[in-house]
């Protein structure tokens, strides 16, 4: 039987070249989704631009992957020195992870092109207000009594939820948003209740992808170690800088995300 040896070191370069470039960008990823989320837009689309011989799904399920294994580590380091709110958490996760999964079902029956720029007019409005009111997420309130906030929570929950699933990228910058201007946290506890709901969605996209085989576990796994490792520098350094910092991150995030739907509803105009 022939073998061709030439051929198959051409695909094992190409192969290294690629998860070298794959565990930069998950390195990248994990450490700005640690502070402020976002980290997936800059993971899926580089991973669409690296990988563009596989399937849009495959490139989804595969991420999904190492930003559930970096979400798990910056919520671990948050959890140990922020106190969290039980009540609201656990109604916020539930409502996103079933959302998330409604999400994804979805996917097909909505079209994008329709949602995306009515949330880039959203994220324009977010961003002056963050950043003209120089207060916004530095320190905790509560405007709402206990039964309030829960509501709020599995509402906004699944909403956000059900974003994710649908469309995804920004869905942490959106929960921290929802933490700090609906439900009166500071950036700090906001980043660390929203790191744990973002377990849920990511939880629930897995579900939806590898159930249907769209993980490549080969790119997949050395992914999530390095996303692990940025997550957990950047939850380090989101907690000994505070809420100031994560502020002044949040808006830069918020910014590229913007950039990021703007291209995409001129693209598809």
């Amino acid at each position: 039987m022939y073998f061709n040896y030439e051929a198959s070191s051409v695909l094992m370069t190409n192969f290294i070249q690629e998860l070298i470039l794959l565990c930069t960008v998950a390195f990248c990823a994990g450490f700005v989704d640690a502070i402020v989320g976002g980290g997936g837009l800059l993971q899926t689309p580089a991973t669409l631009l690296i990988l563009p011989h596989y399937p849009v799904a495959s490139i989804f399920g595969t991420t999904k992957i190492p930003s559930l294994a970096g979400t798990s580590v910056a919520a671990y380091k948050y959890a140990k020195q922020v106190k969290l709110n039980y009540k609201v958490l656990i109604a916020c996760v539930l409502a996103a992870f079933f959302a998330a999964l409604l999400g994804a079902y979805c996917v097909s029956l909505i079209d994008n092109a329709v949602i995306k720029p009515v949330i880039l007019c959203i994220l324009i409005a977010v961003a002056i207000y963050t950043f003209f009111n120089k207060q916004f997420g530095i320190q905790q309130h509560k405007a709402h009594s206990v039964k309030n906030q829960v509501l709020l929570a599995a509402l906004f929950g699944f909403i956000i939820g059900f974003y994710d699933g649908l469309i995804g990228p920004g869905t942490g910058s959106f929960l921290i948003l929802v933490f700090v201007a609906v439900l009166g946290f500071d950036f700090i506890g906001a980043s660390a209740h929203a790191k744990i709901v973002n377990i849920a969605t990511n939880v629930a996209a897995l579900i939806y992808f590898g159930s249907t085989g769209h993980v490549l576990f080969e790119y997949a796994m050395p992914m999530a170690i390095f996303n692990v490792a940025g997550s957990y520098f950047g939850a380090k350094l989101a907690l000994l800088k505070g809420n100031k910092f994560v502020r002044i991150f949040f808006l830069i995030v918020v910014f590229g995300t913007i950039l990021r739907f703007a291209w995409d509803v001129l693209k598809f105009n």
